[in-house]
């Protein structure tokens, strides 16, 4: 408990707390990481699944790689890291949450003011006819019918307004995360490697800005040691925390 109480004492005492997650925060979940032990690159197509090239040669190779990974909305729940942050802005500590994550489990938390650098399948779009999207709730009863989302004008395959390799990131959304961690004075890096640009800069900017970061990842990352406070263990650090938040 004391580590949780380090940390809710850094975070009570913020003025601007920001968040940045990435794929460590939702292993928790159930749902594999990319660069980890056990993570999707170890798999020889795993590189394919958002590779956009290949998504023009077979759209189904995507839904199907992916389906696990986002579309199985009943299989995967938010986990307790998920919903401590969706805690903390409830609560009024965290006012922003940049994620590099694309599996919805911060909103399906309850956290409101989530920036998604990556983009989100929360739309779904058509490459060919301009104006034809449908939502991620759609989607999903498509593909559970055991059908690919299509176009209604040109009967293209969709395509999730996730940003693929070969595609360049959402621009409102990183200059929005840009100006958040800018601002913070304090921000929580969690479940991240800190190696994949533009994002893994999200936590400079809030150290060029004057704030600190605290880092909690499984994993040493290149600004270890320039965290105010780093730790290793998501999952009990968060629980313990939740533990703070719930006798408040």
């Amino acid at each position: 408990m004391q580590i949780a109480d380090e940390l809710y004492k850094k975070i009570s005492s913020a003025k601007y707390l920001t968040a940045f997650t990435g794929a460590g925060v939702s292993t928790l979940s159930g749902i594999r990481d990319f660069r980890g032990k056990n993570g999707l690159y170890n798999d020889i197509d795993a590189e394919k699944i958002f590779d956009i090239d290949y998504f023009h040669m077979d759209p189904s190779f995507y839904y199907k790689a992916s389906r696990s990974l986002i579309y199985d909305v009943n299989e995967k729940k938010p986990s307790i890291v998920h919903l401590v942050l969706a805690e903390l802005e409830k609560q009024g500590f965290l006012k922003a949450l940049i994620t590099q994550n694309i599996d919805l489990l911060h909103e399906r938390a309850g956290s409101t003011r989530v920036i998604e650098i990556h983009g989100s399948p929360e739309t779904h779009y058509c490459l060919n006819c301009s104006g034809v999207n449908i939502s991620f709730n759609e989607v999903v009863k498509i593909i559970e019918a055991g059908g690919l989302p299509e176009c209604p004008k040109c009967k293209r395959v969709l395509k999730p307004a996730i940003t693929f390799f070969g595609e360049s990131l959402p621009m409102n959304a990183l200059n929005e995360a840009v100006m958040e961690a800018r601002k913070s004075d304090l921000m929580l890096v969690l479940g991240t490697s800190l190696t994949v640009y533009p994002a893994a800069s999200m936590p400079l900017y809030t150290l060029e800005g004057g704030g600190e970061i605290i880092i909690i990842n499984n994993d040493i990352t290149p600004l270890h040691d320039r965290a105010a406070l780093h730790y290793d263990d998501l999952e009990t650090i968060f629980n313990s925390l939740n533990s703070i938040l719930e006798r408040r």
